[in-house]
């Protein structure tokens, strides 16, 4: 049975298999149309371009949101193809919001809105936004793909990271205000301004624009770094056992995957010897029966010469019949 359009173009969209022709080409045209763009955005900033260059990075840039326009129309036609987006507007609409959907839309969004206020100097901040494209490529790189789903695994912990670092980022920063803002207030104005150094020095980054002058400021600022040293490796430490756990986890599903392949490969096997020795045996019961036949027929008539043909007893000559029959059949065994 033929697939219809609307499927075929859905797993060629949707789906990375580099069984499928159609579908490989779309993972390298879309990912080496993505990269090309975010580096014709990057060259654009140059201030030594020249006009045929900048001509040629217009065109690129044309060119690529007109190819990213249709793939984002064609993914919400074919959206409908999956069960969970099969309602004409609301599964459209819900697949329009889900997350690589907001980043396509947002990705081309630019090129048109520059197109309709190039004169409004705001919306060339929206430009920025070209660079989510990157993002796009998620949906044809595995390590992208492994690296969301480590962060969404270990959300929760991160999320209670991020939150001690918080409470310590005010704590730190409101104390320093107190004790540096006599000593320089230019420096150490307010809370916010003090904000700014705990950054710095949590991070372990100290650009030095501010620093403490107070020894108790100093005494402060040293430990917060040593604290900064520390809070900061549990991201990373919590990012590394998640990326092994899903490398784990992906180990085992192909092992799961491939055993599963193997055992229902040697199931289709035995059933197929099964069938196979299914149909001899039903063969050879057929020739058993089939020279069992002729050779009962044999017998009968034999029995028949033996005690003649007007002998009406029928039982006596059925059990002559039978007794010729064994004899027979034990000869030919031995």
């Amino acid at each position: 049975m033929r697939k219809p359009l609307k499927t075929i173009i859905y797993e060629i969209l949707e789906t990375s298999d580099s069984s499928n022709l159609y579908s490989l080409a779309d993972d390298v045209v879309i990912t080496c149309l993505t990269l090309i763009n975010v580096a014709a955005f990057i060259a654009s900033t140059s201030p030594t371009l020249s006009p045929q260059h900048t001509s040629l990075l217009v065109n690129i840039e044309i060119v690529s949101s007109l190819v990213f326009t249709i793939e984002y129309i064609l993914r919400l036609w074919v959206a409908t193809a999956d069960r969970r987006y099969s309602h004409p507007l609301w599964g459209r609409l819900r697949y329009a919001l889900t997350p690589l959907s907001l980043i396509d839309l947002i990705s081309i969004l630019p090129f048109y809105l520059l197109l309709l206020f190039p004169s409004l100097s705001f919306v060339n901040l929206i430009r920025v936004l070209r660079l989510l494209r990157l993002l796009k490529m998620s949906r044809y790189s595995e390590s992208l793909r492994t690296l969301g789903a480590v962060l969404y695994a270990k959300k929760e912990e991160l999320i209670a990271t991020a939150f001690a670092v918080f409470i310590l980022l005010i704590f730190a920063s409101s104390v320093m205000y107190f004790v540096e803002n006599e000593a320089h207030p230019e420096t150490f104005a307010s809370i916010p301004d003090a904000m700014w150094w705990g950054v710095v020095t949590l991070t372990t980054v100290g650009y030095g624009d501010i620093y403490p002058i107070t020894p108790l400021g100093k005494f402060l600022g040293a430990i917060l770094a040593f604290l900064g040293i520390g809070i900061f490796a549990l991201p990373a430490g919590l990012i590394a056992a998640g990326f092994s756990e899903e490398v784990q986890r992906r180990k085992q599903e192909k092992m799961a995957a491939n055993l599963e392949q193997s055992a229902n490969y040697q199931s289709v096997k035995r059933l197929a010897e099964i069938e196979v020795g299914f149909e001899e045996k039903q063969r050879a019961i057929a020739l058993h029966i089939e020279s069992s036949s002729e050779l009962m027929k044999i017998c009968v008539q034999m029995a028949k010469q033996k005690l003649g043909s007007e002998f009406q007893n029928e039982q006596i000559l059925r059990d002559l019949a039978i007794h010729l029959y064994n004899e027979a059949v034990s000869k030919f065994e031995l």
